[in-house]
């Protein structure tokens, strides 16, 4: 009788166990399901971190072979946004297109990233000068994640040569830098927006740009850049968007005080169901104070 017992409630305790073992599993199962898409967030996430890794250290490998004087030549990097995915080649010769190409050495960005600004003193490449490592082509080079606009990267050139992730305080050719480049966060979309007014108040002046032949067939993409002349000097702006969806809208400008221009202030508005929506406003002073419009988020300098 008692062994008989044994055996019944020894039967028992394996089927409760099997039971606390599908349920573990089924557990594992659900979690591994709810973690895999973060994993793969910070993957990408990884492949911009190492994107931009990788550029800096191509950059900087380029600027050592020309001061090595490597088969008697200067080297540099292009950068392409044309291509799927886009990438970035490391050349040998005085400029891209006379170079010599059997030494392309071509990089591939990973698949969920992608450059969303070359600005390397208007062209998409820059060499290296021999015996000084400088460059003529100083700027900077923006990556972000195709699946988050907001998770950016930025890499600056100065013409002394010096590669980094940190923005230049100091040019280091003696001009005067004005860095009232601004990113903003409107809170807003301006997909319906109409024009672009520029307020120069001392003239005054005001510029009015029609906004509709500047967005992307989608939309999702606005790029503006023009010239003012104001009381006989230029004033050089341009406009675009880093990201923009039906909600919200993170805005760069750009305004620059080499060779003594843009020196006026000016209240900047974007023209929204029919109100003029201020959004900066850069003052005359000696410290090129920017400020916040009222229909701005946050905003910061870079």
């Amino acid at each position: 009788m008692n062994s008989k017992f044994k055996i019944q409630n020894s039967k028992l305790n394996v089927g409760v166990t099997l039971v606390e073992l599908v349920v573990i599993i089924g557990i594992l199962v659900i979690l591994a399901l709810i973690s895999a898409p973060v994993f793969r967030f910070f993957q990408k996430e990884s492949d911009l971190n190492n994107n931009t890794e990788e550029i800096i250290n191509t950059l900087r490998f380029a600027q050592n072979r020309t001061l090595a004087s490597e088969g008697a030549s200067q080297y540099g990097v292009y950068f392409d946004n044309t291509t799927s995915p886009h990438q970035y080649t490391l050349f040998k010769g005085t400029d891209f297109a006379s170079r010599d190409s059997s030494s392309d050495e071509i990089h591939k960005l990973a698949k969920a990233v992608e450059f969303y600004e070359i600005n390397l003193n208007g062209g998409n490449e820059l060499v290296f000068d021999r015996v000084t490592g400088k460059t003529s082509q100083p700027g900077n080079v923006s990556l972000r994640l195709k699946v988050d606009l907001t998770k950016t990267k930025t890499i600056y050139i100065e013409s002394s040569g010096q590669v980094g992730l940190t923005i230049p305080s100091v040019p280091t050719d003696g001009q005067v830098e004005d860095s009232r480049h601004v990113h903003s966060d409107l809170g807003w979309s301006i997909q319906n927006s109409t024009a672009l007014k520029f307020s120069f108040p001392d003239i005054p002046q005001v510029e009015t740009i029609d906004m509709a032949d500047y967005f992307n067939t989608g939309k999702t993409e606005f790029d503006w850049e023009g010239t003012f002349s104001v009381g006989g000097i230029d004033q050089i702006f341009r406009v675009h968007t880093h990201a923009l969806d039906a909600f919200n809208t993170l805005l760069c400008i750009h305004r620059n005080r080499n060779d003594g221009k843009n020196n006026q202030e000016v209240i900047i508005y974007i023209v929204d169901g029919g109100i003029d929506k201020d959004i900066a406003h850069y003052l005359a002073d000696a410290v090129d104070t920017v400020e916040k419009g009222f229909y701005v988020n946050t905003m910061e300098r870079q």
